[in-house]
């Protein structure tokens, strides 16, 4: 445990951040959350509360990352900042411009916050989008050394992913940097796990859709996946680990196929009345669905790819120990029965 000083976490009332906020608690630090509207003020509080009753070591205080005030008041007396805020899209914008300008413009606006606040640190969550997209087809292990092709046709939140990263190590290792801000980077891949509240995460949208049975079949598509209360925990040790500044990390669970994922949701809830789909269609049944339906067409391009992901390094710097693949899937299996998603 550090300091009385708060640590400052980015747009509280989202999927990652509450589990962040939540570690932070029950770890004995202060906490300062930033909201975009502090409408939304009494449902986080009630979400934390779920978990742990420090509420008094908890507070809020509005900053929006496309307007300039807030920012100041926000970082004030702050040591370390965990950037989580960033929005996840189920479907492509009209424009790419949508979420690249924010995500660019966000991340700098927060970074040069800190700088001026004289912050020692901000971790800064990206993404698994920043590294292996535009790879589609290379059949190898991704690592921190490799980053997404923006020149390739790719999703405009990989884009955004990619090019906030970067931004965000141009002002670290800049001129700019006069107080030597420091930097790490956490690259989560898809995020499972519990949902807290009734802010449906769009990383949930696969399990939802098994646990409906709204496809009738699955395609060959590989998934890297991670349970939130892991990115959580690496978000934190990323702050605590002196050896981790510069660095970028990486932090999937592992690997699975989608077809087991049905198999995991089947073997638990199939006997519950759930009609999880287990058939495995064929690529080209599956690129002909995707010229009709959005959601296919957003996996589309990942078909038969075969790849890895490497989180060698958070487990040898952060001492980062994430749980089972089963328990992040079931666990948000669970909590969307709960709230009612299901």
């Amino acid at each position: 445990m550090s300091s009385s000083s708060p640590i400052l976490v980015t747009g509280a009332s989202g999927f990652v951040a509450i589990h962040t906020i939540v570690q932070l608690l029950e770890q004995g630090y202060n906490v300062r959350g930033t909201l975009r509207t502090m409408s939304r003020e009494a449902e986080v509080r009630e979400t934390i509360s779920k978990y742990v009753q420090a509420n008094d070591r908890f507070e809020i205080l509005p900053a929006d990352l496309e307007q300039d005030s807030g920012w100041d008041e926000a970082m004030k007396d702050v040591e370390y900042v965990l950037h989580v805020a960033s929005p996840f899209p189920l479907f492509e914008p009209k424009h790419e411009d949508e979420l690249i300008i924010p995500a660019v413009q966000g991340t700098l606006r927060v970074l040069r916050a800190a700088h001026k606040a004289n912050v020692k640190r901000v971790v800064q969550v990206s993404s698994v989008a920043a590294v292996t997209a535009g790879h589609t087809g290379e059949n190898r292990t991704f690592t921190e050394d490799d980053w997404s092709k923006v020149e390739q046709p790719i999703g405009s939140y990989q884009k955004s992913k990619t090019l906030a990263e970067r931004a965000a190590w141009d002002f670290i290792n800049g001129a700019e940097n006069t107080r030597k801000l420091e930097m790490v980077a956490i690259n989560p891949p898809i995020i499972l796990g519990p949902v807290p509240n009734k802010d449906f995460p769009t990383s949930a949208e696969v399990v939802r859709t098994f646990m409906l049975g709204q496809v009738p079949g699955v395609g060959r598509i590989k998934m890297d996946i991670v349970d939130v209360r892991d990115v959580a925990s690496a978000i934190i040790l990323a702050m605590q680990t002196p050896e981790a500044a510069g660095n970028r990390f990486l932090v999937p669970t592992g690997m699975v196929w989608i077809k087991d994922i049905a198999d995991i949701l089947h073997k638990e809830y199939g006997g519950k009345g759930y009609k999880i789909p287990r058939i495995v269609f064929p690529t080209f049944l599956i690129k002909l669905l995707a010229l009709f339906d959005k959601k296919i067409a957003l996996v589309a391009p990942s078909l038969g790819w075969d790849y890895d992901l490497s989180n060698e390094k958070a487990k040898r710097i952060l001492k980062w120990t994430p749980r089972s693949v089963e328990e992040s899937i079931l666990s948000m299996a669970e909590s969307l029965i709960e709230q009612k998603f299901v």
